[in-house]
């Protein structure tokens, strides 16, 4: 997740959260250097966040289908089913375990997609590196069960920390997923090499013709570790982005667009580059999912332990509509009700979990 402890600036940072005070604005910033203003939260807003499951251990995706959410869990490699039927209390199902998935670090099973014909697809660590595997689904809401693996790309290198991870089908119908740089920076700026990238991919795994860089499955390039993709109602995606330790960042993706690591972090303003929309500080940061809902981004932090919605019609500002209540957010997903549904993620040997941690939330927005 980039959370590495090369971080500097921890301890300012807890001094600052301790004060009240959450400033993601420093002196040089420039445009794009995000000024938070709090958002009211509680019972007068309407923003109570509410359990779903609780018992979760070290959850890491959360994807719709026909009514149910699936989630993966990094360490066990399960993807387990939330039931909800009636009044009765939501539960958790086993639907299956992806086979070979090896934990290290911040590796293991992490994205999840849902593409058509109803199939599952997974991005996960095995032995032998990375990789994105899709599964059929079998049996309906309430009841489903993994098929076979079919490994679509293998042997993406992997190391302690910067897996990426995080894949999403977009609305051309092609599958996006954010490769980190593991540990090996200069291979971000190798449009050959897989690490450091936005890759996409058709379906069934094969390069679009149409892709920027012909037979390659490079997309965007000179990422460090991207974990959120969302795109907005006109077809433009965005991705959110830890940084190293000085700016994590929330960018525009354009095809065959270079993002500037390790050349570059934060607004660089330099040739060649194309910077970020907006910027934070790691420490009040660390923007692991991203959702769009309603003209506004909304980030998953798990360092910063908030959510912070982005106006799209004003991308460098921001506000903060959760902090601290739930410890660490790693993902955020528009529910079909309208509502936003969010993953924690103190179970996963960095946060301080809490009764019934992890979690899935609720959180009403509109």
């Amino acid at each position: 997740m980039g959370e590495e402890p090369t971080r500097r600036g921890v301890l300012a940072a807890g001094a600052l959260l301790a004060a009240g005070f959450l400033a993601s604005c420093t002196p040089g910033g420039g445009s794009g250097c995000g000024a938070d203003t709090p958002a009211p939260s509680g019972p007068a807003s309407g923003r109570v966040p509410e359990d779903i499951v609780t018992g979760l251990s070290a959850p890491w995706d959360l994807v719709f289908l026909d009514g149910s959410a699936l989630v993966s869990e990094r360490d066990s490699g399960r993807i387990l089913e939330i039931v909800r039927e009636g009044d009765r209390p939501a539960r958790t199902r086993v639907v299956g375990t992806v086979p070979g998935v090896t934990h290290v670090g911040e590796g293991g099973l992490l994205g999840l997609a849902v593409g058509a014909g109803r199939m599952l697809y997974a991005f996960s660590t095995a032995k032998d590196g990375n990789r994105l595997q899709r599964f059929p689904l079998t049996g309906g809401a309430g009841s489903f069960g993994l098929g076979c693996a079919e490994t679509m790309l293998g042997g993406i290198p992997a190391a302690r920390f910067h897996h990426g991870g995080r894949i999403a089908f977009g609305p051309d119908g092609m599958l996006y997923a954010g490769v980190g740089d593991a540990q090996e920076p200069d291979k971000a700026q190798d449009v050959q090499s897989v690490q450091g990238k936005i890759l996409r991919l058709a379906p069934d795994g094969t390069v679009p013709t149409d892709n920027p860089f012909p037979g390659s499955l490079t997309y965007s390039y000179g990422h460090r570790n991207v974990q959120g993709l969302a795109w907005t109602p006109d077809g433009r995606l965005f991705a959110s982005e830890f940084g190293q330790n000085t700016w994590d960042e929330l960018n525009e993706i354009v095809p065959g667009g270079n993002y500037g690591w390790p050349l570059a972090e934060g607004i660089a303003r330099r040739s060649g580059f194309r910077d970020p929309v907006q910027q934070w500080s790691p420490s009040e940061a660390s923007p692991s999912g991203l959702a769009f809902l309603d003209g506004a981004f909304y980030l998953a932090n798990l360092k910063g332990q908030s959510l912070r919605r982005v106006p799209l019609a004003d991308p460098g500002r921001s506000e903060v509509l959760l902090r601290g209540e739930l410890g660490r957010l790693r993902t955020v997903v528009p529910a079909p009700d309208g509502s936003l549904w969010i993953l924690t993620n103190n179970t996963d040997g960095r946060g301080s979990p809490r009764a019934g941690d992890d979690r899935v939330v609720r959180l009403p927005v509109r």
